[in-house]
């Protein structure tokens, strides 16, 4: 009895192991088989052409709609040492055109003496349209006409001519004389002769 259930067990594993061993065959084959037979290409991202690199005294530098600080706004930036392939350049060569995949028609410009140009020569290409405003900014005449001060028209002061000027005449003054006919003038010598002969005799009395 020992025997027959030992064989039956022996059995059932010998059945069990040929049943796994085919089941993992047969995965093993189809995995196989899904596989390709090509070489799969790789994708590289080695950039050719011409090529523009940001220079290393820039921080970072402006990308503009078109060639123009003025008539076309700022629509990203590019990064120290930062490489993107250049498309063009400007008539006078201020500016380079550079694809720049983030904005709405993938190109953008650039200020040519902060960047270095590498790989070639680049053709002249024409600036954009300049972007009008959405908004065209009109002046409520309700509020224009508030501020119009209206002032009554004052009337200007007239020239009279002044009068005649009169200048006043100036008259010798007499000459001022005593009794006698002397003048004042010798009158008053005398008396200071006099006055100082009275101080000499008074200092002649005192030693």
């Amino acid at each position: 009895m020992r025997n027959y259930k030992f064989w039956l067990f022996l059995g059932i594993l010998f059945i069990g192991g040929i049943a796994w061993f085919g089941i993992t065959t047969t995965v093993s084959s189809y995995a196989y088989a899904q596989q390709p037979t090509v070489a799969i290409p790789t994708v590289t991202s080695s950039p050719f052409g011409p090529m523009i690199t940001v220079n290393q005294d820039q921080e970072q530098i402006h990308v503009r709609s078109g060639p123009s600080t003025i008539d076309y706004p700022i629509v990203g930036i590019l990064q120290q040492g930062e490489k993107v392939p250049a498309l063009g350049r400007s008539v006078g060569g201020d500016w380079i055109k550079i694809a720049y995949p983030t904005v709405e028609g993938g190109v953008g410009w650039v200020y040519a003496y902060l960047v270095t140009v590498s790989g070639g020569e680049l053709p002249i290409v024409e600036p954009p349209p300049t972007p009008t405003p959405k908004v065209t900014p009109t002046i409520d005449p309700t509020l224009a006409a508030q501020l119009v001060i209206n002032l009554a028209p004052t009337r200007m002061p007239t020239f009279t001519q002044p009068g005649p000027v009169e200048m006043p005449k100036y008259t010798q003054a007499p000459q001022v004389s005593v009794a006698g006919g002397l003048p004042m003038g010798f009158i008053i010598i005398g008396l200071a002769v006099i006055g100082l002969f009275g101080l000499m005799i008074s200092l002649f009395r005192g030693r």
